[in-house]
């Protein structure tokens, strides 16, 4: 067993409220607007994440860091959470095909993180006051201090973050030879949506956010895909401009997360920051068209407006979430189906087409 003596840290957020805990790792602060994510398992792919860029992460699991890291288990390059508050902090791990532990995992890549702290209390309070900036404090820093850099840190309404993620140049992957290509628009995109894809026999040519429509066309793709990633989807106007050019084109789209925002806001239906956003594996969503429940994966932080969805004579809501009925999946009813609604389908089964969730 390994034994540390470790810091005091605390937890500050924007409203004043400071919860306490104990220091995992390098010492300092870090800024981020504090959410949490319900799933018992998975913090190596949330961790890595890009959805989660410029957040500091509340696990609810009373346990991270008992299985350690894997290599082949991360969703991006690097870590991308700007924080982890957790309760009880494993610096010993039992797994037979781990790379390593997590805290040399956080030391490497530099991510500070508290423990100790009462994390059920915290996601209380965050439920009631909803999401927020916070700052973790590692360091000693003088509250007074603490606070007034905090109140300089930009809110997430409004905050263009899919710039930070996002590849700078295309790539390819999958078996060039499959039978279906897809250009990806990576807003942030997760390994494991190529991965899935690529199961499909699908091969996948991923363009930086900013790429034009002719860019993505030039690939002759079956089907167009935005991708999931951080961040408020208003400002998004290249990706909503090259959202409008395809379905003015009458190509196969579909999109997660922030790519199925950006398709509602291409088809002038606006988006909303939520009180606390959906982040977890277990959410409860009721498909509309079939009528069957689903058990769901969800990472995002804005909505696509219900009301103005139900009032579109083009669109309609193919699944609802079961907890606040806010919109989990959309499709267009003036569009004819393609070659490539095959994979569509697919797809839906692990990855629901133009839904707010990626499965882990």
């Amino acid at each position: 067993m390994k034994y540390t003596t470790r810091q005091s840290a605390i937890l500050l957020l924007s409203d004043g409220t400071i919860f306490h805990g104990k220091s995992i790792g390098i010492s300092g602060t870090t800024f981020g607007e504090v959410c949490f994510n319900t799933g018992m398992t998975g913090y190596q792919e949330i961790f890595t994440d890009p959805s989660y860029f410029g957040q500091i992460m509340v696990a609810t699991n009373a346990h991270i860091g008992n299985y350690g890291v894997n290599n082949k288990e991360i969703e991006s390059e690097s870590i991308k959470i700007a924080g982890l508050v957790c309760k009880n902090f494993s610096f010993n791990y039992s797994r037979e095909d781990a790379s390593g532990s997590l805290e040399d995992y956080f030391t490497k890549q530099n991510l500070i993180c508290i423990s100790d702290v009462d994390t059920r209390g915290l996601v209380s309070y965050i439920r009631d006051n909803g999401a927020m900036n916070s700052v973790i404090c590692t360091d000693g820093t003088p509250i007074e201090e603490l606070k007034a850099a905090l109140a300089k840190v930009p809110d997430m309404k409004g905050l263009e973050l899919a710039s930070k993620v996002s590849t700078k140049t295309p790539y390819f992957f999958g078996d060039e030879n499959a039978t279906y290509k897809i250009s990806a628009l990576d807003l942030g995109i997760k390994t494991n949506i190529l991965r899935n894809l690529a199961k499909r026999d699908c091969y996948i040519k991923v363009f930086p956010y900013d790429s034009k429509y002719s860019e993505l066309a030039a690939f002759n793709p079956d089907g167009f895909f935005l991708s999931n990633g951080p961040g408020d989807p208003d400002p998004l106007f290249g990706a909503i401009e090259v959202a409008k050019e395809i379905l003015a084109n009458n190509k196969p789209l579909f999109g997660i997360c922030l790519g199925h925002q950006v398709i509602a806001l291409a088809n002038g239906i606006s988006t909303y920051k939520m009180f606390n956003g959906h982040r977890g594996i277990n959410h409860p969503v009721k498909n509309v068209v079939t009528g069957k429940g689903e058990i769901t994966s969800q990472n995002h932080g804005f909505a696509v407006n219900k009301e103005e969805l139900d009032a579109n004579p083009d669109m309609e809501i193919t699944h609802l979430h079961l907890n606040d009925e806010t919109v989990a999946g959309m499709r267009m009813k003036n569009k004819i189906a393609s070659r490539f609604s095959t994979i569509q389908k697919q797809v839906q089964g692990h990855m629901i087409r133009l839904i707010c969730l990626i499965s882990l």
